[in-house]
């Protein structure tokens, strides 16, 4: 008997590094008219983005069927596994429902946890996670900690345009020309589930030094806890970000990771983040 995580694409993770930490990762489909592609399997990140520069409309996103759910518990069931879930804020889907309803169904050892949290967020519980199963932890023990512990994960990150808050009703015209105008990038917080808008720079640069400064400001990063810097569409201008990180961050090494479709279609591409525990207060 072992303990199975399952996980679904937001996470970043590709079916490579899946593989790597024995997850299974459930991909989340993004609908481009009558186009129906699986997250990181049909569509990778860049193709993604590429898509979402050439398309008039934003793109929807599917979450899993209970179907699909059910069979990755019977796999796990027939193999004799307990199995810990863990998905995106349920406050920014319906996958959570759908896992739900596939353990009604199944019954057995089966732990659903609300991550109150996505993207890059999502990919450090989860990294925690398959440190504690891989530390031993019982699957009572891992959950336990994780609710716990999902608490101080924040996402804090800044935006290169304005094009996709517009196109998705987040922002009315007027705001967005002026702010296209000033070059203004929002600063996004991502914490207990909801995304907050909390301020806005003149130009990139300041706009990632914000970043550095918001960090400090919610107590920091826990370094000894998983934490990530991730982008979205082109890779070059997150090289610079990534060697402030660098610079910053000492010898604390982050996953780096792509945006992929669900928050990559608000946020479009050139944005920067970084998700990390808050270091606990005494």
């Amino acid at each position: 008997m072992g303990i199975r995580i399952i996980t679904d694409s937001t996470t970043e993770f590709s079916q490579s590094q899946a593989r790597e930490m024995n997850i299974d990762v459930l991909p989340l489909k993004s609908v481009f008219g009558n186009e129906v592609y699986l997250d990181g399997i049909d569509l990778s990140p860049e193709e993604f983005f590429e898509k979402l520069a050439n398309s008039e409309e934003l793109p929807k996103t599917s979450q899993s069927t209970p179907r699909e759910f059910e069979e990755l518990f019977q796999v796990a069931q027939a193999a004799g596994d307990e199995v810990i879930v863990i998905l995106l804020a349920g406050t920014m889907s319906g996958n959570l429902e759908s896992a739900r309803a596939a353990r009604d169904a199944c019954g057995g050892d089966i732990w659903i946890i609300d991550s109150d949290t996505v993207t890059l967020g999502l990919n450090i519980l989860v990294q925690r996670a398959v440190i504690l199963r891989d530390e031993g932890k019982t699957a009572e023990e891992i959950v336990a900690l994780l609710e716990v512990e999902k608490q101080s994960i924040c996402i804090v990150a800044a935006i290169d345009t304005l094009e996709y808050l517009l196109k998705g009703g987040r922002l009315s015209k007027t705001a967005a020309i002026t702010g296209t105008l000033l070059n203004v990038k929002p600063m996004l917080l991502v914490e207990h589930g909801v995304i907050n808008v909390t301020g806005k720079s003149r130009g990139m640069k300041k706009a990632q030094s914000r970043i550095f400064k918001t960090i400090r400001s919610l107590g920091g990063i826990d370094f000894t806890q998983p934490f990530a810097i991730g982008y979205s569409g082109d890779p070059q201008p997150f090289a610079a970000f990534e060697e402030q990180c660098k610079k910053r961050f000492g010898s604390h090494k982050p996953n780096i990771c792509i945006i992929g479709s669900v928050l990559g279609t608000h946020i479009g591409p050139g944005a920067v983040a970084v998700a990390f525990f808050k270091v606990k207060k005494d």
